[in-house]
This record gives C-alpha cells, sequence and structure tokens, in this order.
C-alpha cells in the first residue's frame, strides 16, 4: 500500500472546506498558504473570480514591518495579519470568511488569524 504525503492529505481538506465556502463581494474570502520559509494571504470575490488584496512575508511593506532582527514564522505570519486587517479596513472589507486551507487551527494560522481579528477583520 502506498502512503499518502501531508501534503496531499492537506489538498483534501482543503477540497472539502472549498465545497461548502465561497466567497463574495459583501463578504469575500481570506484564504491563506504557508510554505516552509514564508507565508501569504489573500482576499478573493470567488463570484468575480478576482484577489481583491494580497499580502505576504514577501511583500516590501512586510518585509520594513519583519526588520532585519531574525523573527519566527509565527511572528512574521502575525505582521502579515496585521498588514492584511489595515489594507482590508481601509478598503472597506469588515467581513470575510475564513478559509485556512486545510491547515490545523494552530500556530502560524492562529497568530495570523488574532492578528487580523485585531486589526479589524471579522470572521
Amino acid at each position: 500500500m502506498k502512503r499518502v504525503s501531508r501534503k496531499t492529505k492537506r489538498a483534501f481538506r482543503h477540497v472539502r472546506v472549498r465545497r461548502k465556502m465561497s466567497g463574495t463581494a459583501e463578504r469575500p474570502r481570506l484564504v491563506i498558504f504557508k510554505s516552509a520559509k514564508h507565508f501569504y494571504a489573500q482576499i478573493i470575490d470567488d463570484l468575480k473570480a478576482r484577489t481583491l488584496i494580497s499580502a505576504s512575508s514577501l511583500t516590501p511593506k512586510v518585509r520594513e514591518m519583519l526588520g532585519k532582527e531574525k523573527l519566527n514564522k509565527a511572528d512574521s505570519a502575525k505582521i502579515v495579519g496585521e498588514y492584511i486587517g489595515e489594507l482590508s479596513v481601509a478598503m472597506g472589507i469588515k467581513q470575510v470568511c475564513f478559509d485556512r486551507g486545510g491547515y490545523p487551527y494552530h500556530g502560524r494560522i492562529k497568530a495570523f488569524a488574532d492578528a487580523a481579528r485585531a486589526a479589524g477583520l471579522e470572521f
């Protein structure tokens, strides 16, 4: 029997969640992705198939906030959450549905979600 990888299991979980969840103009979808080094987030209107806002740990303004000091991955996810929260509130988006992308809700995901909520997003 072939063993199923963690990446494949996460993809199955994400597809299962996406069957039930869709972003609209009034309540877009906040989706995240994490790699081994970086953290990415997008706010998407699924009806128009458009990305409204995107941010990552590679975005120049976020890199400025990260500074020269060496932060752990949870702290960088927290800064991305604050940044995307500020951008969305500035654009008039207050409510989103949170798509955690098949990842368990702890660690970097929880840090990101808490920071985004603190910045003004509701989910």
